[in-house]
């Protein structure tokens, strides 16, 4: 055809199901994730409009979750996404996670578990390796700092209380919270988690310094083991 390319854009969609016009009639909220990304390429190809080459995106990643380590030339595999489009994606997948760490920020006072899980939630909740921090406290319960304290993993060897509390100490602490993700979205504590943290606290009595609580981060749910009555 002389060279010429077709390609369907979300123009092409009735006005009703177009994502631009849904998302200043309704809100972002109202949009789906296909809708969303769809915005964000702005052009499908020519078998696809924006909004199903969205999807197929979606679908071939296994969903948002993936996103947050996904690098251009992953996002290249699929048909339809060129260079343009996977830069796009990855820059606005950059700012959501930087949004979600200044909104974090602002929280510096820790009252109750809803309060941690709102903290690291952006942060851990899409992770593929089980990350244990923990967030050190003042004698009014507001943030020093948190602290990444091991990767890939709980064990007694890797989560030590040497290198849990040399940090507290350090920040002079006067409490913590221990918090990990199950990158299986389920945040049901194991026996090595409790035990863990049973040793932890023991080790934080012996110090001077509480721990108030342990947190476990899943996909969008979390569990106080607190709350629980585990420790």
């Amino acid at each position: 055809m002389n060279g010429v390319e077709y390609r369907f854009t979300i123009k092409e969609l009735p006005a009703e199901e177009r994502p631009r016009e849904k998302l200043l009639k309704y809100g972002a909220k109202r949009l789906s994730d296909a809708e969303l990304l769809a915005l964000i390429i702005r052009i499908g190809n020519r078998k696809r409009t924006a909004v199903e080459l969205s999807q197929d995106i979606l679908n071939y990643f296994g969903g948002l979750k993936s996103f947050n380590d996904l690098s251009t030339k992953e996002l290249l595999v699929i048909k339809g996404v060129g260079t343009a489009k996977a830069v796009q994606i990855k820059a606005a997948v950059e700012l959501g996670k930087r949004q979600a760490t200044l909104s974090s920020e602002k929280r510096g006072v820790i009252r109750t578990p809803d309060d941690v899980a709102q903290l690291l939630m952006p942060e851990l909740r899409f992770l593929t390796q089980e990350v244990f921090k923990i967030i050190l406290l003042d004698i009014k319960n507001q943030i020093i700092t948190r602290k990444t304290i091991s990767k890939g993993g709980l064990s007694s060897s890797i989560v030590h209380p040497r290198e849990v509390f040399k940090e507290a100490i350090r920040h002079s602490s006067a409490a913590i919270i221990l918090v990990h993700n199950h990158p299986s979205g389920i945040p049901e504590p194991s026996k090595d988690d409790i035990g863990i943290t049973r040793r932890l606290i023991e080790a934080g009595r012996i110090l001077g310094i509480d721990v108030l609580d342990h947190i476990i981060i899943g996909d969008g749910r979390f569990i106080s083991m607190k709350e629980k009555g585990i420790i």
